[in-house]
């Protein structure tokens, strides 16, 4: 098969992934996300209910499908960080860069998508796993530049402190979105918020080697 062959099929299955998780979110935002089921997804996709659970193994993961970005962006920030620049630094300016661009992954996903999350217990508890798994990730990124006299259980502490701050900020983000604001006000309030729970890290950090190596 040539390249152009398979171009043409991996754009095809992006175009069906993001159709069928277009249609979820707009039945999920309709109906509530326990009341939408599978098979109704498929019918307003227009492709067959296994089709659905081939692109998306749980239907929570139609709901929250940036999921795979979220879980590995604080560890991708530090492994991608500059030369000589500490973990916090890197976490620091990466979250500065997400609310300028009111990246979803950070939290920026409108009211209806706020409101959705918040009324669902399955998808509320849901994100409380991909919190726990982005730290478990940002913990294993830090283990690989701990120096290896530092005590084993650093790189889980600094990524405990480092995810408890970004839960904090996420959690901000959609409180801002649920009370009405627009993004551009919730950027506006969260960037100086964001500096001062980074200054509190710092300090908890204080000399830790898994944050500044």
């Amino acid at each position: 098969m040539g390249i152009e062959s398979v171009g043409l099929r991996e754009s095809k299955k992006q175009e069906t992934r993001q159709l069928i998780s277009d249609h979820a979110t707009r039945l999920f935002i309709e109906q509530g996300f326990e009341r939408t089921t599978i098979a109704e997804i498929a019918t307003a996709a227009r492709v067959a209910k296994k089709t659905v659970t081939n692109y998306f193994a749980r239907k929570e993961d139609l709901a929250l499908d940036h999921h795979e970005a979220f879980t590995a962006s604080l560890a991708r920030a530090v492994a991608d960080r500059a030369a000589g620049e500490s973990a916090l630094t890197a976490l620091r300016r990466e979250f500065a860069a997400a609310v300028e661009q009111c990246d979803p992954v950070a939290g920026f996903a409108g009211p209806e998508f706020a409101r959705m999350i918040a009324d669902s217990p399955t998808l509320t508890a849901r994100l409380r796993e991909l919190h726990d798994q982005r730290e478990e990730a940002l913990a294993a990124a830090l283990a690989d530049v701990t120096p290896a006299d530092a005590p084993a259980i650093a790189p889980r502490a600094a990524a405990a402190l480092l995810a408890a701050g970004h839960r904090l900020l996420f959690q901000r983000i959609q409180e801002l979105t649920l009370a009405g604001e627009p993004n551009e006000r919730i950027a506006a309030t969260v960037a100086p918020e964001a500096e001062y729970v980074f200054d509190t890290l710092a300090t908890g950090l204080g000399g830790a080697e898994a944050a500044e190596s």
